[in-house]
């Protein structure tokens, strides 16, 4: 009973991007492991972006930093 947790920043991932996702990770569960879809647990988790760090910075300055490089 496989159980994934996707965890993205909450910007603008659309209902049928989840879903992409979610069959995705699902068929390759299926396909690399002969796991049951029936039973595959896909979780998707939206983190607001001053909830989340990279490098010891904020998301969003992190990526100002990668821009300007």
């Amino acid at each position: 009973m496989p159980y994934v947790n996707i965890k993205i920043t909450r910007e603008d991932a659309t209902t049928e991007q989840k879903a992409r996702l979610i069959k995705g990770v699902t068929d390759l569960l299926v396909e690399v492991l002969d796991k049951n879809p029936a039973t595959t647990f896909v979780v998707i988790d939206e983190v607001e972006l001053e909830d989340w760090g990279v490098g010891g910075l904020p998301v969003a300055e992190y990526r100002k930093i990668l821009r300007e490089t």
